[in-house]
């Protein structure tokens, strides 16, 4: 049979593991990964890349829930297997706080979490700056490990990657029979979606070997987050702000507000700063589309918008995207323009 010639775009790890799911789940695809950056030049890579599902409520609680368990499962088998150091992978133990309680004391996302459950006063007094909290064990991806290691498994499976820039979905028009679009805050200006737009985050890097538990804030805006390499001190939420250079003030305000949750980190070294921009919508797209020119029409498969969750849902809504491009392949296959010449 035919292969359907199969561009994904964007090589984050929303775009990859997109790419991987439908290389290996997919009959009869060719896949390829178009993007401008790779690893270690992507937003995910600075990422803390915690499994941590705090996504916008208006995205339906169901889909995230899906989403979130089948992400976890996926990097708790990963965690399980001797490639895990390799991979990236590692479980992660700590403390999300409040100032003041939530709305919800116990979060949908509770029961798929390892050892949930509500800390008691004894271990408040840690925390003089909180009231609430939560204790759990998640699971943690380094993206500047788990990409490299996804480039991997997609080329085994016969995937290829292509450096590029795609400023119009009609240039794939004839060279790939359906697309799928995972390019992030880019989808603003690639499909003129004005629903998205860039919540800047800026983190620094620290040696800080001793630290083995992660704290956050409820509301995401301070964390200190332990991983293989490094830890990760965040952070900034600066909605509708396009900066990606460093700015000195908020490195500042960053380390003096984690500092003051855990005093340790002034004896640690620092390694490095960084800045992403969270692709954040108010509900995160994940559709088909049958773009139409004149007797032309392109077979369009969306996976963005997943702010600053898209290491937490990667998988999830991967397998999801995965589902929908077999949708579309019998009607690729019986439009009257259907060929299967090569690039």
């Amino acid at each position: 049979m035919d292969e359907v010639r199969v561009a994904v775009i964007g090589a984050g790890v929303v775009g990859l593991s997109t790419a991987l799911c439908v290389a290996e789940t997919v009959p009869n695809c060719s896949v390829t990964v178009i993007a401008e950056e790779f690893s270690p030049h992507t937003t995910s890579d600075v990422a803390a890349g915690v499994l941590s599902p705090h996504l916008s409520p208006e995205t339906p609680i169901d889909r995230q829930r899906r989403w979130f368990k089948d992400t976890f499962a996926h990097i708790y088998s990963i965690a399980q297997s001797a490639e895990a150091p390799d991979v990236g992978v590692q479980f992660l133990s700590g403390w999300e706080i409040f100032e003041e309680p939530p709305k919800e004391r116990i979060p949908f996302w509770s029961d798929v979490m390892l050892a949930f459950r509500v800390m008691n006063n004894s271990e408040l007094k840690r925390f003089p700056q909180a009231t609430f909290g939560w204790m759990y064990t998640t699971l943690q991806c380094d993206c500047t490990l788990y990409l490299p290691w996804l480039e991997k498994r997609l080329k085994k499976a016969g995937g290829r990657l292509q450096v590029g820039k795609v400023t119009d979905l009609w240039e794939l028009d004839g060279k790939y029979d359906i697309v799928v679009n995972c390019s992030g805050i880019g989808a603003r200006a690639l499909t003129e979606d004005m629903q998205i737009y860039p919540v800047r985050g800026q983190v620094h890097k620290v040696h800080a070997p001793w630290l083995k538990h992660f704290v956050r804030t409820g509301d995401g805006t301070i964390y200190v987050y332990p991983g293989i390499n490094s830890v990760t001190l965040g952070g900034t939420r600066q909605r509708g702000d396009w900066r990606m250079s460093v700015d000195p003030f908020d490195s500042k305000t960053i380390f003096e507000k984690c500092c003051a949750y855990e005093p340790s980190l002034k004896l640690c070294r620092k390694l490095s700063e960084g800045v992403g921009l969270r692709p954040t919508r108010d509900v995160l797209r994940l559709e088909k589309e049958k773009l139409k020119r004149g007797s032309r029409q392109i077979f369009v498969v969306h996976n963005y918008g997943h702010g600053g969750a898209g290491v937490t849902f990667h998988w999830g809504t991967a397998k999801e995207a995965a589902q929908l491009v077999k949708e579309i392949i019998p009607e690729v296959r019986h439009r009257p323009s259907y060929t299967t010449s090569k690039l």
